[in-house]
């Protein structure tokens, strides 16, 4: 077969030269080099690799063809920077990309101090902690460091160019954001990324979200709910964790009541057989279908009623339940008397107790969902005559979270009290009976103290209500961690602010005063039935009068009267005694608020409750007094007469305002 050589020389098509004829075919010796064309020639020509078509340019490179011979393999290709391409080079510059963040975060940070949304101070350490926090934006770090989050996010929302909404928390799923839509996100995702569906507005889902930015979280929302345009408003984190705890997002397992049917009817618990307890197997009983729908129509009705505490209590011919309603009791529903045995052990199921156990008293808690609201039920049996006496103590988030000014102070007290708690050091006592709203003033004081710059510690029997920014411990008697015990061990660990669930005993007490002496506020309560009687119980308790002197800043008595009912209330002419209570006591005698019922009320006259407050400060002339630990009597005469206003005397000015009625303050407080 002819080589290729041959081949083309006879075509007449030169190789190296121009010349139009070859030298005549010579026969091919053994030793003779064989003859190639010159692409044969070429360095590279028979590689192993690919060689690149001649009609493709080398890729990073502008051109229309390449010098080398497009069949040869190129020894040594151009370098070529890592890079977006030339087509994206005018879109995608990261340089520029982050002078221009910097540029709008210098903005917003100008606009946030003009607006006085945050300080200079704030701004300064929240830019040092934004240093140390890669991956964190300076919005992020204000929120963390206890900013003023409506403030603060109205001004990201004016620079962003998007609305700003608060969520009604108060309407919850009826209108405050839309559950459905929740459900199908997910109370996880809405967790994770910070968004919460608010409502539909036509074919547009308005979501709220605390980023305005986060594209790819809105366009994950718009794939899993599967609509085609989202309208974005800025909220605060606060509204959506309270949201999502309304509807149980931060707890596993809870018990949704609010899908209860609403339309229970005594049939649904009709009892066919008549059987004593101990013949019925509990367990089985207390898991049937009437009877948990009973139990959930019981807590649902008292939480409509704005109950605070359910008692179940067996007879021998009945069952009352009793509802605390403005701390009063009404009995509520009559379930039939072999019904008992089965309610309890359904409570006692849900507590986590020993429904086996019906000899000793037990304590439990339930978590709920109530109606959108998330409820804690404090749990208490105790063994009578006739059964087994429940007692629930509804712990509701939603009451607990008022601010200091809505609890009645008048304008005097308000102030005094704020100033004292935000003294360095001292203690601080809040007196009155169980019931009397102790807990709730202590909370919203704690609330008012900068958590961002105090360490402030509890130590509660049991913790009632969890509080962000706050350390909170509970005791355990069965271990032996007491109060003394947990607040020793509090004083290890670097605080400004304790607040002990209450002062017991004479260790407790000595180690308050030790610490409010070293320099530490102390908040407790004590059950006294006025304020001066409270440096009396001190001393009772063991306390030096002199270190009670030093220690104490203020005591603050109170208790909770009925509000009257808005809708009912009227001023009538009051009877002739009470005419001369009132002559006594400088008032109008004419006419006085009365209560007098209507369906709203469930014709009590009465609806919601108000404080009465005794607040007494500690100054030097009192601490000197109280050091020569003088009587009762002679204590409470001379702190009114330096000014002190009595319980009593502060319910009669409400009573005169029209807030509460003059039968109503008489009957909590004590002639003095």
């Amino acid at each position: 077969m002819s080589d290729i050589d041959d081949i083309l020389s006879e075509l007449g098509i030169g190789s190296d030269s121009d010349e139009p004829k070859r030298a005549p075919r010579r026969p091919r010796s053994s030793a003779a080099k064989p003859n190639r064309h010159s692409l044969d020639q070429r360095p590279g020509s028979f590689s192993p690799l690919p060689s690149m078509p001649s009609s493709q340019t080398r890729y990073g490179e502008e051109g229309s063809s390449v010098d080398e011979d497009p069949a040869v393999l190129q020894s040594k290709l151009p370098s070529r920077a890592p890079g977006v391409g030339n087509a994206m080079l005018d879109v995608y510059r990261p340089e520029d990309a982050s002078d221009s963040d910097e540029d709008r975060s210098c903005e917003l940070s100008e606009m946030l101090i003009e607006r006085g949304a945050i300080t200079a101070e704030q701004l300064t350490s929240a830019e040092q902690v934004l240093k140390q926090s890669p991956g964190k934006g300076l919005v992020e770090i204000l929120f963390e460091q206890e900013g003023d989050q409506e403030a603060i996010q109205s001004v990201v929302a004016q620079s962003a160019g998007i609305p700003f909404e608060r969520v009604d928390l108060e309407k919850g799923l009826d209108g405050g954001f839309d559950g459905k839509l929740l459900q199908r996100l997910g109370l996880e995702f809405c967790l994770a990324h910070q968004v919460l569906p608010l409502r539909t507005e036509g074919s547009r889902v308005v979501v709220g979200s605390i980023n305005p930015s986060d594209v790819f979280t809105i366009d994950e929302i718009r794939s899993q709910l599967r609509v085609s345009s989202i309208k974005v408003v800025l909220i605060i984190p606060s509204d959506i964790r309270s949201a999502l705890e309304l509807v149980g997002g931060d707890s596993v397992g809870d018990m949704d009541l609010s899908e209860i049917l609403a339309d229970v009817e005594e049939s649904d618990v009709e009892v066919t057989t008549t059987q004593s307890a101990d013949a019925v197997d509990l367990e089985s009983q207390a898991g049937e279908s009437p009877v948990i729908r009973y139990v959930n129509y019981i807590i649902q009705n008292a939480v409509k009623e704005g109950a605070s505490d359910i008692h179940i209590e067996p007879g021998e011919k009945k069952i009352k339940v009793r509802l605390r309603i403005d701390g009063i009791l009404f009995e509520s529903m009559n379930p039939p008397p072999s019904m008992a045995a089965a309610i309890t052990s359904r409570l006692k199921i849900m507590a986590d107790l020993d429904i086996s156990e019906r000899r000793v008293p037990q304590d439990g808690r339930i978590r709920c969902v109530v109606g959108g609201r998330k409820l804690d039920l404090r749990v208490s049996s105790l063994p009578t005559g006739y059964g087994e006496k429940i007692v629930m103590r509804i712990l509701d988030t939603k009451s607990i979270n008022v601010q200091l000014e809505d609890l009645g102070f008048d304008d005097q007290t308000l102030e005094i009290w704020k100033t004292q708690i935000n003294q360095p050091h001292g203690i601080l006592l809040v007196t009155g009976p169980t019931g009397s709203g102790k807990t709730t003033t202590l909370y919203s004081s704690l609330r008012q103290i900068d958590k961002s710059k105090l360490n402030v510690s509890t130590v509660e029997d049991p913790i009632e209500y969890h509080l962000d920014g706050i350390t909170q411990t509970q005791t355990h008697a069965k271990i032996d961690m007491t109060f003394a015990k947990a607040l020793k061990a509090l004083l290890r660990q670097d605080p400004d602010v304790i607040m002990l669930g209450e002062i017991r005993d004479h260790e407790t007490a000595h180690t308050a005063v030790q610490a409010a002496l070293t320099g530490h506020l102390v908040l407790s309560t004590l059950h006294t039935n006025d304020a001066p009687s409270s440096v009396t119980r001190l001393v009772n308790i063991g306390l030096e009068p002199f270190l009670v002197g030093a220690a104490l800043n203020g005591v603050l008595a109170q208790r909770l009267l009925r509000r009257l009912c808005q809708h009912c209330k009227a001023q009538k002419e009051p009877s002739e005694e009470m005419g001369e209570f009132l002559e006594m006591n400088g008032l109008p005698s004419h006419e006085m608020w009365m209560p007098q019922g209507c369906e709203k009320c469930r014709n009590t006259g009465y609806s919601g409750r108000v404080g009465i407050y005794e607040m007494l400060a500690v100054d030097d002339t009192l601490r000197d007094v109280i050091a020569r630990n003088p009587n009762v009597s002679e204590f409470r005469r001379l702190c009114l007469e330096r000014g002190m206003n009595s319980l009593r005397a502060d319910g009669i000015n409400k009573a005169t305002d029209g807030m509460t009625s003059i039968q109503e303050v008489l009957r909590v407080t004590s002639a003095h």
